[in-house]
């Protein structure tokens, strides 16, 4: 999953592709460099972050939703709005890709339920603005796994079949670095949840080294291959896919992590090759 951040303020290229046109290049670079889907937000969620309204979130994804899907890529929509959700699916995107595991719009689970799209349901405890505060765990592995078991039961209840749900344990929200790394450590305890796992680590700064504020450019160049590194591990645990910046050396670092378990080959796009 290629990320797509049409804003002017997330943390690693905010502002890169906050233009339109821009997006849309980005877009059709990230499906050329191997994505299977280019995922489009118009909400910054790093720490710290303050919520956008709905019509602009809407204004910004839109648009490059609609041209990604006429040139032939797949695009998610990353969003925990229903309103822009419904939006982006109606404009092409295939996946709702939810950071509140319908937590933040109870309205959610109908619009996924009603539209049939696959929604990826994300450990979540609150807003970016103040997430931080609430990055509290006994045993952080038992508590995310319990907290992702209760809101597949919720979306279940509201009708959304259970083929359509995946899980994302959320490295980064609400989560100190040593979280993170109890998460990625024990993904085999997730994985007994039965669903699908989507693993967001990239350019995240519990990554290696930390001596570069996010998005400098060393920090960045940096943390790619950290995130590879990562790529490599999850992948070989069978997870069923990563959200990355760097599509093209997180696609290699996939193709080491299937020859070291004796999976088939595949080509860019994830066919058999």
């Amino acid at each position: 999953m290629g990320i797509l951040n049409v804003t002017p303020d997330s943390f690693s290229d905010g502002g890169l592709f906050a233009a339109t046109d821009a997006a849309i290049a980005h877009g059709v670079a990230l499906r050329a460099a191997g994505a299977d889907l280019v995922d489009v937000g118009g909400e910054s969620t790093r720490p710290g972050a303050a919520r956008v309204a709905p019509d602009v979130e809407t204004a910004r994804v839109l648009p490059v939703i609609e041209a990604l899907s006429r040139a032939g890529v797949p695009c998610s929509v990353d969003t925990t709005r229903a309103s822009v959700a419904a939006a982006a699916v109606a404009a092409g995107a295939v996946l709702v890709n939810d950071v509140s595991g319908g937590l933040a719009d109870p309205a959610m689970a109908s619009v996924v339920a009603d539209t049939g799209a696959p929604w990826v349901l994300m450990h979540w405890r609150a807003h970016s603005a103040t997430m931080t505060d609430h990055a509290v765990y006994g045993d952080v592995v038992a508590e995310v796994r319990d907290e992702l078991s209760a809101r597949v039961d919720a979306a279940l209840a509201a009708g959304v079949a259970a083929d359509k749900l995946l899980l994302d344990p959320g490295l980064g929200f609400a989560k100190r670095a040593e979280h993170n790394w109890a998460l990625l450590r024990r993904l085999p305890d997730l994985h007994s949840l039965g669903l699908p796992l989507l693993v967001g680590a990239s350019r995240k700064r519990f990554l290696p080294p930390s001596g570069h504020p996010a998005g400098s450019p060393a920090d960045v160049r940096a943390r790619d291959i950290a995130t590879a590194a990562v790529t490599t591990s999850v992948a070989a645990s069978d997870v069923w896919g990563v959200r990355v910046h760097d599509v093209e050396g997180n696609l290699q670092a996939a193709a080491v992590a299937a020859e070291l378990r004796g999976a088939a080959p595949t080509d860019r796009h994830g066919a058999p090759a």
